[in-house]
Protein backbone atom coordinates (compact mmCIF):
# COMPACT_ATOMS: atom_id res chain seq x y z
CA UNK A 1 0.00 0.00 0.00
CA UNK A 2 1.06 3.55 -1.07
CA UNK A 3 0.56 6.93 -0.01
CA UNK A 4 -3.03 5.71 1.39
CA UNK A 5 -3.87 3.99 -1.78
CA UNK A 6 -5.43 0.51 -1.07
CA UNK A 7 -5.37 -1.81 -4.13
CA UNK A 8 -7.94 -4.36 -4.61
CA UNK A 9 -8.17 -7.26 -7.01
CA UNK A 10 -11.85 -8.62 -7.86
CA UNK A 11 -11.28 -11.85 -9.80
CA UNK A 12 -14.32 -13.39 -11.70
CA UNK A 13 -15.47 -16.63 -11.56
CA UNK A 14 -12.88 -19.76 -11.41
CA UNK A 15 -14.22 -22.42 -14.30
CA UNK A 16 -13.07 -25.97 -12.71
CA UNK A 17 -9.60 -27.47 -12.64
CA UNK A 18 -8.54 -25.40 -15.48
CA UNK A 19 -9.27 -22.09 -14.13
CA UNK A 20 -7.86 -23.44 -11.02
CA UNK A 21 -4.72 -24.26 -12.30
CA UNK A 22 -4.26 -20.90 -13.85
CA UNK A 23 -4.62 -19.17 -10.82
CA UNK A 24 -1.97 -21.44 -9.16
CA UNK A 25 0.77 -20.68 -11.77
CA UNK A 26 -0.64 -16.52 -12.05
CA UNK A 27 -2.57 -15.18 -9.31
CA UNK A 28 1.12 -14.07 -7.53
CA UNK A 29 2.44 -12.80 -10.58
CA UNK A 30 -0.74 -10.84 -11.40
CA UNK A 31 -0.77 -9.42 -7.94
CA UNK A 32 2.83 -8.24 -7.96
CA UNK A 33 2.09 -7.20 -11.15
CA UNK A 34 -1.17 -4.49 -10.48
CA UNK A 35 1.07 -3.27 -7.21
CA UNK A 36 -2.52 -5.09 -5.52
CA UNK A 37 -2.38 -5.32 -1.48
CA UNK A 38 -6.27 -7.64 -1.53
CA UNK A 39 -7.89 -10.04 -3.95
CA UNK A 40 -11.46 -11.73 -3.91
CA UNK A 41 -11.60 -14.44 -6.08
CA UNK A 42 -15.25 -15.70 -6.73
CA UNK A 43 -14.67 -19.62 -6.40
CA UNK A 44 -18.23 -21.29 -6.19
CA UNK A 45 -17.21 -23.15 -10.00
CA UNK A 46 -13.62 -23.98 -8.59
CA UNK A 47 -14.28 -27.85 -7.95
CA UNK A 48 -13.81 -30.45 -10.88
CA UNK A 49 -17.12 -30.80 -12.04
CA UNK A 50 -18.70 -27.46 -10.45
CA UNK A 51 -19.40 -26.22 -7.04
CA UNK A 52 -16.52 -25.77 -4.54
CA UNK A 53 -14.71 -27.57 -2.32
CA UNK A 54 -12.61 -27.65 0.44
CA UNK A 55 -9.54 -28.68 -1.61
CA UNK A 56 -10.13 -26.00 -4.18
CA UNK A 57 -10.74 -23.25 -2.31
CA UNK A 58 -7.69 -23.77 -0.23
CA UNK A 59 -5.99 -24.01 -3.76
CA UNK A 60 -7.47 -20.50 -4.48
CA UNK A 61 -5.85 -19.50 -0.75
CA UNK A 62 -2.66 -20.72 -1.53
CA UNK A 63 -2.54 -18.93 -4.76
CA UNK A 64 -3.24 -15.25 -4.07
CA UNK A 65 -6.96 -14.98 -2.63
CA UNK A 66 -7.73 -13.39 0.65
CA UNK A 67 -11.45 -13.80 0.69
CA UNK A 68 -13.16 -16.58 -1.75
CA UNK A 69 -17.00 -15.65 -2.35
CA UNK A 70 -19.50 -17.61 -4.15
CA UNK A 71 -22.95 -17.75 -5.31
CA UNK A 72 -26.03 -20.11 -6.60
CA UNK A 73 -23.88 -23.16 -7.30
CA UNK A 74 -22.07 -22.43 -3.28
CA UNK A 75 -23.77 -25.87 -1.92
CA UNK A 76 -23.50 -27.87 -5.32
CA UNK A 77 -21.09 -30.73 -3.39
CA UNK A 78 -22.51 -31.64 -0.08
CA UNK A 79 -19.06 -32.10 1.55
CA UNK A 80 -18.26 -28.54 1.54
CA UNK A 81 -20.49 -27.74 4.08
CA UNK A 82 -18.92 -28.19 7.47
CA UNK A 83 -15.86 -26.44 5.65
CA UNK A 84 -17.84 -23.38 5.06
CA UNK A 85 -19.12 -23.59 9.27
CA UNK A 86 -15.34 -23.47 9.76
CA UNK A 87 -13.76 -21.20 7.53
CA UNK A 88 -15.16 -17.39 7.18
CA UNK A 89 -13.05 -16.85 4.92
CA UNK A 90 -14.87 -18.48 2.33
CA UNK A 91 -18.51 -16.56 1.86
CA UNK A 92 -21.73 -17.74 0.90
CA UNK A 93 -24.73 -15.75 0.13
CA UNK A 94 -26.17 -13.41 2.76
CA UNK A 95 -29.26 -13.83 1.74
CA UNK A 96 -29.80 -17.33 2.35
CA UNK A 97 -32.15 -18.34 5.10
CA UNK A 98 -31.08 -18.51 8.64
CA UNK A 99 -29.62 -21.57 9.28
CA UNK A 100 -27.82 -21.76 6.54
CA UNK A 101 -24.30 -22.92 6.49
CA UNK A 102 -21.34 -20.90 6.42
CA UNK A 103 -21.00 -16.95 6.64
CA UNK A 104 -22.50 -14.27 4.67
CA UNK A 105 -19.91 -11.64 5.24
CA UNK A 106 -17.16 -10.97 7.32
CA UNK A 107 -15.13 -8.35 8.76
CA UNK A 108 -11.38 -9.02 8.17
CA UNK A 109 -7.58 -7.35 8.74
CA UNK A 110 -6.17 -7.25 5.93
CA UNK A 111 -2.96 -5.28 5.31
CA UNK A 112 -3.57 -3.38 8.72
CA UNK A 113 -7.28 -2.74 7.21
CA UNK A 114 -10.63 -3.68 8.35
CA UNK A 115 -12.52 -4.94 5.37
CA UNK A 116 -16.22 -5.71 5.40
CA UNK A 117 -16.91 -8.61 2.29
CA UNK A 118 -19.99 -9.13 2.17
CA UNK A 119 -21.24 -11.77 -0.83
CA UNK A 120 -25.23 -11.65 -1.88
CA UNK A 121 -27.66 -13.53 -4.36
CA UNK A 122 -29.44 -11.85 -6.96
CA UNK A 123 -33.18 -12.35 -6.93
CA UNK A 124 -34.50 -11.70 -10.62
CA UNK A 125 -34.15 -14.74 -13.44
CA UNK A 126 -32.99 -16.61 -10.06
CA UNK A 127 -33.86 -18.81 -7.08
CA UNK A 128 -35.79 -16.88 -4.75
CA UNK A 129 -33.80 -15.55 -1.90
CA UNK A 130 -34.02 -12.95 1.03
CA UNK A 131 -34.03 -9.42 -0.68
CA UNK A 132 -30.44 -8.40 -1.34
CA UNK A 133 -30.81 -4.89 -0.94
CA UNK A 134 -32.57 -5.37 2.62
CA UNK A 135 -29.73 -8.15 3.41
CA UNK A 136 -27.27 -5.50 2.50
CA UNK A 137 -28.17 -2.36 4.82
CA UNK A 138 -28.69 -4.74 7.47
CA UNK A 139 -25.21 -5.77 7.50
CA UNK A 140 -24.10 -2.34 7.19
CA UNK A 141 -26.53 -1.13 9.83
CA UNK A 142 -25.32 -4.43 12.24
CA UNK A 143 -21.25 -3.80 11.53
CA UNK A 144 -21.02 0.22 11.47
CA UNK A 145 -18.16 1.60 12.61
CA UNK A 146 -16.48 -1.89 12.41
CA UNK A 147 -14.65 -1.48 9.09
CA UNK A 148 -12.48 0.66 7.21
CA UNK A 149 -13.93 0.02 3.48
CA UNK A 150 -16.73 -2.10 1.88
CA UNK A 151 -16.93 -4.62 -0.67
CA UNK A 152 -19.97 -6.43 -2.28
CA UNK A 153 -19.95 -9.54 -4.71
CA UNK A 154 -23.65 -9.43 -6.19
CA UNK A 155 -24.08 -12.45 -7.93
CA UNK A 156 -26.52 -12.14 -10.07
CA UNK A 157 -28.08 -12.87 -13.83
CA UNK A 158 -29.58 -9.39 -14.81
CA UNK A 159 -27.72 -7.01 -15.63
CA UNK A 160 -30.33 -4.04 -14.34
CA UNK A 161 -30.15 -5.95 -10.81
CA UNK A 162 -26.82 -5.42 -10.17
CA UNK A 163 -26.81 -2.00 -12.15
CA UNK A 164 -29.53 -0.53 -9.67
CA UNK A 165 -28.15 -2.35 -6.46
CA UNK A 166 -24.74 -0.50 -6.73
CA UNK A 167 -26.98 3.35 -7.37
CA UNK A 168 -28.79 2.11 -4.51
CA UNK A 169 -25.66 1.66 -2.10
CA UNK A 170 -23.95 4.43 -4.33
CA UNK A 171 -21.54 6.38 -1.59
CA UNK A 172 -22.39 3.17 1.06
CA UNK A 173 -20.59 0.32 0.01
CA UNK A 174 -17.36 1.08 -1.51
CA UNK A 175 -16.70 -1.52 -4.03
CA UNK A 176 -19.64 -3.89 -5.65
CA UNK A 177 -18.85 -5.95 -8.68
CA UNK A 178 -20.63 -8.36 -10.05
CA UNK A 179 -20.76 -11.63 -10.50
CA UNK A 180 -22.45 -15.01 -12.27
CA UNK A 181 -22.73 -14.68 -15.98
CA UNK A 182 -19.09 -15.51 -16.95
CA UNK A 183 -19.14 -12.72 -19.19
CA UNK A 184 -16.66 -9.40 -18.46
CA UNK A 185 -18.80 -5.98 -18.88
CA UNK A 186 -16.02 -2.88 -19.74
CA UNK A 187 -18.11 -0.66 -17.33
CA UNK A 188 -16.03 -0.45 -14.45
CA UNK A 189 -16.03 3.37 -13.07
CA UNK A 190 -16.18 5.09 -9.97
CA UNK A 191 -20.44 6.30 -9.52
CA UNK A 192 -21.21 9.40 -8.66
CA UNK A 193 -20.93 9.36 -5.12
CA UNK A 194 -17.64 7.36 -4.78
CA UNK A 195 -18.35 3.64 -5.27
CA UNK A 196 -16.34 1.74 -7.49
CA UNK A 197 -18.64 -0.29 -9.95
CA UNK A 198 -18.48 -3.25 -12.46
CA UNK A 199 -21.53 -5.10 -13.73
CA UNK A 200 -19.56 -8.80 -14.34
CA UNK A 201 -16.35 -9.81 -14.04
CA UNK A 202 -16.03 -12.32 -16.25
CA UNK A 203 -14.69 -15.70 -15.47
CA UNK A 204 -11.26 -17.47 -15.30
CA UNK A 205 -11.48 -20.27 -17.41
CA UNK A 206 -11.02 -21.33 -20.96
CA UNK A 207 -10.91 -18.71 -22.95
CA UNK A 208 -12.21 -20.78 -26.08
CA UNK A 209 -15.63 -21.90 -24.68
CA UNK A 210 -18.74 -21.43 -23.66
CA UNK A 211 -18.64 -20.20 -20.18
CA UNK A 212 -16.40 -22.70 -19.46
CA UNK A 213 -18.01 -25.52 -20.82
CA UNK A 214 -17.24 -27.35 -24.16
CA UNK A 215 -18.44 -25.02 -26.73
CA UNK A 216 -19.79 -28.55 -28.98
CA UNK A 217 -21.94 -29.48 -25.86
CA UNK A 218 -23.57 -26.47 -25.18
CA UNK A 219 -24.46 -25.78 -28.67
CA UNK A 220 -26.11 -29.25 -29.26
CA UNK A 221 -28.08 -28.20 -26.36
CA UNK A 222 -29.20 -25.01 -27.79
CA UNK A 223 -30.28 -26.71 -30.85
CA UNK A 224 -31.62 -29.68 -29.75
CA UNK A 225 -33.42 -28.97 -26.27
CA UNK A 226 -32.11 -32.39 -25.02
CA UNK A 227 -30.18 -32.69 -21.82
CA UNK A 228 -25.85 -32.88 -21.90
CA UNK A 229 -23.66 -34.01 -19.62
CA UNK A 230 -21.63 -30.74 -18.95
CA UNK A 231 -17.81 -31.27 -19.68
CA UNK A 232 -14.92 -28.50 -18.98
CA UNK A 233 -13.37 -27.22 -22.06
CA UNK A 234 -9.79 -27.38 -22.28
CA UNK A 235 -7.31 -25.31 -23.99
CA UNK A 236 -5.09 -21.73 -23.15
CA UNK A 237 -7.18 -19.68 -20.31
CA UNK A 238 -7.65 -16.20 -19.06
CA UNK A 239 -8.24 -14.39 -16.42
CA UNK A 240 -10.90 -11.70 -16.28
CA UNK A 241 -11.87 -9.15 -13.11
CA UNK A 242 -11.42 -5.65 -11.76
CA UNK A 243 -8.58 -3.45 -9.75
CA UNK A 244 -10.22 -0.81 -7.76
CA UNK A 245 -8.11 2.01 -5.88
CA UNK A 246 -8.98 3.30 -2.43
CA UNK A 247 -7.79 6.42 -1.28
CA UNK A 248 -7.97 5.63 3.05
CA UNK A 249 -7.42 9.02 3.51
CA UNK A 250 -10.62 10.48 1.57
CA UNK A 251 -12.58 7.16 2.17
CA UNK A 252 -13.48 6.90 -1.71
CA UNK A 253 -12.28 4.89 -4.41
CA UNK A 254 -10.46 7.23 -6.99
CA UNK A 255 -10.27 4.08 -10.13
CA UNK A 256 -11.66 1.16 -11.43
CA UNK A 257 -10.57 -0.68 -14.16
CA UNK A 258 -10.75 -3.76 -16.19
CA UNK A 259 -8.72 -6.47 -15.99
CA UNK A 260 -7.71 -9.63 -18.53
CA UNK A 261 -4.97 -11.67 -18.45
CA UNK A 262 -5.16 -14.48 -21.78
CA UNK A 263 -2.23 -17.15 -22.06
Amino acid sequence: MKNGILKILAVGDVVGKNGSEYIRKNLWQIRKEEDVDICIVNGENSAPGNGITKDSAQLLFMSGADIITTGNHVFRRGEVYTYLDDCEKVLRPANYPKGTPGFGYGVFDICGVKVLCMNLLGTVYMESQLCPFECASNILEREKGAYDISICDIHAEATSEKLGFAYDFDGKIDIVFGTHTHIQTNDARVLQNGTGYITDLGMTGVYDSVLGVRKDIVIKKLKTKMPVRFEEADGKCVLCGAVFEYDLNKKCVVSAKVLSKKE
